[in-house]
């Protein structure tokens, strides 16, 4: 192709295609991971030359054109890489130092502290629990924690429950405290119905949750404690790190399962000439509806009932595993037929539109064994006396009783 003078040379697009295609030597592409090298950790880097970008690396690529095509092509390069390795190095320092804020030594500690006290009083058979406070951790996402609230903080309150078992009966809880990672409760807790039995075989779980409205409530940390370490009728201060979630062992011996418990009054009045017999309350029942709750009632006899006049019912308490009754019910009785006679106690859960459900039962009388007898012989013996006594409901009685 001829070119005139004064016009410009132009390049088809074949020609720059041709170009571009030509066979040569392909040289590798710098990524920018090579401007920023990472040395070997305990190794100290050779400390680079105090280099500037406009002064030093400039006049060395000027020196080096004066010298001619002999220098070596790959200079400016590790002089550059030189220049960005010291800015690298610093960053590199900060990187190996670990996060002081985002590292604990002990995974316990994170969980965060519990102040409580527990009390067994022993005369009233009932075990108080005082929650005082506590003091949670922040959220630290780095420990892979999960987080409360998207605010930091937390909605914490504390449940009770009373191992072996599993019912609704034996747990507790305390009020909720919003926004806070430092809670402060002051509130008891109180089982009622414990017996020395109970405090040397039972354990008591301390969990502290986080409630949710939208959500399932999040478990922050819990801590056990033996009862056997109570002693009667004295104040036992704790201040406990929480733990992780244990699993409960389900292998316990199925016989300790219990219907509940109910604490019943027998008193002979001379003055009436009968017995009267007093239900004050129920605890720990068992759970017979579908919502994890009961809604109990007491039923009485004294047999033999020839007239079939003995029935006595209390009031029927809604949607509780431990109601409170304080209800008495007279039986005209000559004194020296008791001897002859026995009490039988039932508990029912009420139903509407169909039969109503056995929760348990139990007898009192010259037939009866154990704290069942004993009850009975000090209620004969302490005439216009109150006798109260806490007796265990068994899933089996005898007699029409059984049946509502």
């Amino acid at each position: 192709m001829t070119q005139r003078k004064g016009e410009k040379t132009t390049i088809s697009i074949q020609e720059h295609m041709a170009i571009d295609v030509c066979p040569g030597p392909i040289q590798p592409i710098k990524q920018i991971s090579d401007y920023f090298p990472r040395y070997p950790r305990g190794l100290p880097p050779t400390a680079p030359p105090a280099l500037s970008r406009t002064g030093s690396l400039r006049s060395t690529s000027t020196s080096q054109k004066s010298e001619g095509p002999a220098t070596d092509p790959k200079q400016d390069e590790d002089d550059l890489d030189q220049a960005f390795g010291a800015t690298a190095l610093v960053a590199s320092k900060k990187e190996e130092e670990p996060d002081v804020e985002g590292y604990d030594s002990d995974d316990s500690t994170t969980l965060g502290t519990l102040d409580f006290s527990l009390l067994y009083d022993q005369e009233n058979n009932a075990l108080h629990c005082t929650i005082n406070k506590a003091k949670l951790p922040i959220p630290r996402y780095k420990k892979g924690l999960k987080p409360m609230d998207h605010n930091g903080l937390s909605d914490p309150y504390v449940k009770l429950h009373l191992l072996p078992g599993a019912s609704k009966a034996n747990k507790l809880r305390t009020k909720t405290l919003r926004n806070t990672l430092n809670p402060v409760w002051s509130e008891t807790l109180t089982y009622y119905g414990i017996t020395d039995e109970d405090m040397v075989r039972k354990t008591l779980r301390i969990s502290v949750c986080d409630e949710d409205k939208f959500r399932h409530n999040e478990f922050i940390g819990e801590t056990r404690i033996p009862l056997k370490k109570l002693k009667p009728n004295q104040t036992k201060n704790f201040s406990n790190c929480l733990e992780k979630q244990l699993p409960i062992d389900k292998t316990d011996d199925k016989s300790l399962e219990e219907r509940g418990r109910i604490m019943i009054s027998l008193k002979y009045s001379s003055q009436k000439c009968g017995l009267v017999v007093g239900i004050i309350r129920c605890a720990h029942l068992a759970a017979m509806d579908a919502n994890g709750f009961s809604d109990p009632y007491v039923k009485t006899y004294l047999k033999p009932d020839e007239n079939k006049k003995s029935k006595h019912k209390t009031a029927v308490k809604k949607k509780t595993l431990n109601p409170e009754f304080n209800e008495e019910f007279f039986y005209e009785i000559k004194y020296a037929d008791l001897s002859k006679k026995t009490l039988e106690v039932t508990v029912w859960d009420y139903d509407i539109g169909k039969s109503n459900d056995f929760i348990g039962g139990l007898s009192l009388g010259i037939n009866a064994n154990g704290e069942r007898l004993k009850h009975w012989f000090d209620c004969l013996k302490n005439k216009d006396k109150k006798i109260e006594r806490w007796h265990t409901l068994t899933n089996e009685l005898p007699g029409s009783g059984y049946n509502d």
